[in-house]
């Protein structure tokens, strides 16, 4: 069977009118806290500019004077001056790049930290509904595509414009007639060049778009879990055939892309090479009393005249083309933060708070919902005490868990720790007060310690051994090879998901959190083992407040209190006895 063809995504109106707005002022501010540097660039292109119009000067007398009038000294002065000029306008030139490159790097740096700072301040929620080839896509590709037009447009603009306001007055002084004959061909030329960026542009979005694409194909298609779906679904083939589309599609846009406007340009240029016939054929006119001196010059500033005079033309083309890459990395860093710190948090000693966490009236849906994933939930729990839940699948147990992690914020109601309201803490203060464990294990490819480390960057190796015993890890560790030292490999996949998830429940005990989250933290443990670390996590839960999502009731049974979650409501409460006894929705759960 032929595999299914992926069409491009079409361009929503949302991204057109993005890359429409983006205003000129707005990527000039990118370049303001660069100023000074900037202005001695300016300084420096001003310089050379100068020096470089020298040469004309000193060619004419050459011709005129020194030649004519076997002037040897005069000659050897004029030669060593143009040599000078060469000189100091290299010197010049190479202080100038390394200036302009450091400023743009330096831009893009700003750029990139920016949108990674921006987007880890962004909800679960942002993650959930955004493909991760997407985010990484504008981080790298599109952020690099802007690197010539940062790094260089300041200055080209700079250099160009000066170079070519200081040979128009140069070929003035020469000769206002034949400079006016030189001038005639900007209007179609500026014409040209702003139907060649507007070409440009459309081509550029698209081809960041594409880019987008094949980052998430490669994202889906060559992660650990990726593999292992393509694999066991004899689905290789079809990503296969969508990578090689989109990476053909790529091919044609970047050759519109190089050949957008070529024929156009390419007319320009013919008539740029006119242009001094036409002076030529001018000075020979009756009546022209111009010396070969000054028409040499005179044809040498004019090539030098529409050097800068293209360059910035070209600049136009790149800058307009690069407005739809902006257009996407200021559509990211314009993002709200539906989950933030307050403007005014409430002080919090993190290792002074009980742990007493209260539901009052809380009710919340996941955007785009028709229907609350929780709602009108009321819950007490008193600190150092246990609370589980129970319930089917989908009933909204990992929602109320997502909660108190504030992971997301109520649509109603509060949640609270001590009797304040989660969202008038700092985000660190609840993250050294919260601690959760989830039955989806994430462990980074790095080597064990680091990834118990992670929790705490200060830990020292005695206490993260402690904790990996806490959680019946320890022997484990210690037995392979490399120790605490072993590469966990992709994602974790060198270690079964029993191994993995007590790793990361010993992770997250190293923070010694005084609220508890597990949301099936034991799900992936066999039975020997799954009593091992319940009876740690009876020892280590003293003195803190557990919350514990569980479908195996027998780890939950002793809990101070149980709670029955059905369709995001409470419709249950008590300790296992009383529940049992109730012969209700729990007693069916447990029989």
């Amino acid at each position: 069977m032929e595999p299914p063809r992926i069409k491009n995504r079409p361009v929503s109106a949302a991204e057109k009118k993005q890359a429409r707005e983006v205003s000129l002022r707005r990527i000039g501010q990118l370049f303001t806290p660069y100023r000074w540097p900037l202005a001695i660039v300016v300084g420096i292109i001003v310089i050379s500019s100068i020096v470089g119009l020298a040469s004309p000067f000193l060619l004419r007398a050459v011709i005129d004077t020194a030649l004519p009038d076997r002037n040897l000294t005069l000659l050897v002065w004029l030669v060593i001056g143009m040599v000078a000029v060469a000189a100091v306008s290299s010197a010049l030139g190479v202080v100038q790049t390394w200036i302009s490159t450091r400023i743009g790097q330096q831009v893009m740096h700003g750029l990139r930290t920016s949108v990674f700072a921006h987007l880890q301040r962004q909800s679960v929620a942002f993650f959930t509904r955004t493909r991760t080839g997407e985010v990484q896509s504008r981080i790298t590709n599109d952020i690099g595509g802007m690197q010539s037009v940062v790094t260089s447009t300041a200055t080209s603009v700079a250099s160009n414009l000066t170079t070519a306001v200081a040979t128009a007055v140069a070929m003035a002084a020469l000769s206002w007639q034949l400079s006016l004959i030189s001038l005639v061909v900007m209007p179609p030329a500026i014409y040209l060049t702003r139907r060649v960026a507007t070409m440009r542009r459309s081509i550029t979005t698209a081809q960041q778009r594409e880019l987008a694409d094949l980052n998430v194909t490669v994202e889906e298609g060559l992660s650990i879990s990726g593999i292992q779906l393509s694999k066991t679904m004899g689905a290789g083939p079809a990503l296969v055939e969508r990578f090689t589309g989109s990476s053909e599609r790529l091919i044609d846009l970047e050759l519109r892309s190089q050949l957008a406007g070529r024929w156009r340009m390419a007319s320009m240029s013919v008539i740029f090479a006119a242009i001094p016939a036409v002076i030529y054929l001018a000075a020979g006119l009756p009546g022209t009393t111009l010396s070969i001196g000054t028409l040499i010059a005179f044809t040498t500033l004019q090539s030098g005249l529409f050097r800068p005079i293209m360059g910035l033309l070209n600049v136009g083309v790149s800058l307009v083309s690069s407005l739809a890459l902006f257009a996407r990395i200021f559509e990211y860093l314009d993002l709200p933060v539906e989950v933030d710190d307050p403007e005014h948090p409430v002080v919090i000693d993190p290792s002074q708070v009980a742990g007493h966490v209260r539901f009052e009236d809380v009710t919340f849906a996941y955007g785009g919902a028709d229907h609350a994933a929780v709602a009108g939930v009321n819950l007490d729990v008193p600190a150092g005490s246990t609370l589980a839940l129970v319930g089917e699948t989908g009933s909204g147990k990992s929602t109320l868990a997502s909660l108190v992690a504030r992971l997301y914020d109520p649509g109603s109601g509060r949640v609270t720790i001590d009797g304040v309201d989660l969202r008038d803490m700092r985000l660190a203060d609840l993250a050294d007060i919260v601690g959760v464990v989830s039955q989806e294990t994430y462990l980074l490819h790095t080597t064990v310690r680091e990834n118990l480390r992670y929790a705490r960057p200060d830990a020292s190796d005695a206490e993260i051994e402690a904790a990996a015993r806490a959680a019946q890890v320890h022997d484990l560790i210690a037995s392979l090879p490399e120790g605490y030292d072993t590469v966990v490999g992709s994602r974790g996949h060198r270690f079964s998901g029993g191994e993995k998830q007590r790793i990361a429940i010993a992770r997250t005990l190293l923070r010694n959190p005084r609220v508890l989250v597990l949301d099936e933290a034991t799900s992936a443990l066999d039975n020997e083992t799954e009593r091992a670390v319940q009876k740690a996590f009876d020892v280590l839960a003293q003195g803190r407040t557990t919350i514990t999502i569980a479908h195996r009731l027998s780890t939950v049974r002793d809990a101070d209190q149980i709670v029955v979650i059905d369709h995001g409501r409470v419709v249950e409460q008590g300790t296992h006895a009383t529940l049992v006894e109730r012969e209700g929705r729990y007693a069916a759960l447990a029989a």
